[in-house]
């Protein structure tokens, strides 16, 4: 019902009244937008309306991270709410500060579209900018929107702060040290899936009525996931420190081996011990394919990833938000799953690429 109802309202608003962006121009465009953004961290001097933002933390490091999202390419209209993307544009952005171990506090956002996106759409999709960035306690500050010869871009850049000793990189795994995962993997690879497959059958029939209930979880992590901002707390709660960490966007796989090569070790990974929601194992069973595969090489959890040493175990075991789930090598032993078998399969790097060549 999810992706009918969403149809049906884009084209109810082909016959609604249109607001030209060229009415508004660039900056009258951003004040509009913008309106609603309140300041809500100290750290903020200067937001919006001025040709850069002023921030201070303090003589705390600042970390800053962007991510450009493509329609066509990362994300589909057909079936993301323009709402959801906004929302979703913010987290992929969050989950890279989180994955240093540090604190998210602002974002500037800039934008690209076509003349065919009217001013109403735009606003759906800051509504979901706004939303995230209220939730996630974080000052909107700036960016830029210009025109696109064909849809809609997003870049967000996300600004955060740690005290040195805080951060956390990915070189700094050591052999013997545990690798732990937060949350579950897959439900936003099967989330795609789903919503990919309902859009042939729309496709086929317009009239077609999914039940789409059973898949609810899954399309939410695909179309509305959430960054992990909760682990730095709870991890410094358990008095733990990662040795490296990376959010998990590529693919389980993928985000191992960076770690692995940043790091200069191996690693074995247990596939009996990998996190599946039982929606997950459900869902794979029903598309016939391996849960294992899939979260390994879904991408798209913004889950956390990270090392710690053996000694902080006891700290962690009894957490449901954290799985151990492998422990680091010597590099010269390779990088590999464990099958539940115990036979030794090569980890390899099938996550996302943004450059994989296209079918012709």
């Amino acid at each position: 019902m999810i992706i009918c109802a969403y149809f049906s309202k884009m084209l109810a608003n082909k016959n609604e009244k249109r607001s030209e962006l060229s009415q508004l121009g660039e900056f009258g465009l951003i004040e509009h937008l913008t309106k609603n953004f309140k300041i809500q961290q100290k750290t903020t001097l200067r937001g919006i309306g001025d040709d850069a933002a002023v921030l201070n933390f303090d003589n705390e490091p600042c970390v800053v991270t962007t991510d450009l999202l493509i329609e066509g390419v990362h994300f589909d209209l057909s079936y993301m709410p323009l709402k959801h993307l906004g929302y979703k544009a913010v987290m992929v952005n969050l989950s890279d500060i989180y994955a240093m171990n540090a604190t998210a506090s602002q974002i500037t956002v800039s934008i690209a579209v076509s003349n065919r996106f009217p001013k109403e759409a735009l606003e759906e999709l800051y509504v979901g900018i706004e939303t995230a960035a209220k939730f996630y306690e974080i000052d909107v500050v700036g960016g830029d929107t210009t025109s696109s010869t064909k849809g809609m871009l997003i870049s967000i850049t996300a600004i955060g702060h740690a005290p040195k000793e805080t951060l956390v990189y990915r070189d700094g795994a050591k052999e013997g040290d545990l690798l732990v995962v937060t949350g579950d993997l897959g439900a936003a690879y099967l989330g795609f899936q789903i919503l990919e497959r309902e859009r042939q059958v729309f496709k086929a029939n317009p009239n077609s009525q999914p039940d789409l209930t059973p898949y609810s979880y899954l399309i939410e992590r695909q179309l509305k996931p959430e960054s992990r901002n909760d682990i730095s707390g709870l991890l410094d709660a358990l008095e733990v420190k990662p040795t490296s960490m990376i959010d998990i966007s590529d693919g389980l796989s993928s985000e191992i081996m960076h770690i692995c090569k940043a790091s200069g070790v191996g690693v074995n990974l247990y596939e009996d011990k990998l996190p599946l929601d039982p929606t997950v194992i459900a869902t794979c069973e029903e598309f016939d394919i391996s849960g294992t595969t899939v979260a390994l090489n879904g991408g798209e959890d913004y889950e956390l990833l990270f090392t710690i040493k053996q000694e902080d175990f006891p700290k962690i075991k009894a957490n449901p938000n954290l799985s151990v789930i492998g422990h680091m090598t010597e590099q010269k032993e390779g990088m590999h799953l464990i099958t539940r078998a115990n036979t030794k399969i090569a980890l390899q790097a099938q996550g996302w690429n943004s450059f994989t060549k296209e079918e012709d």
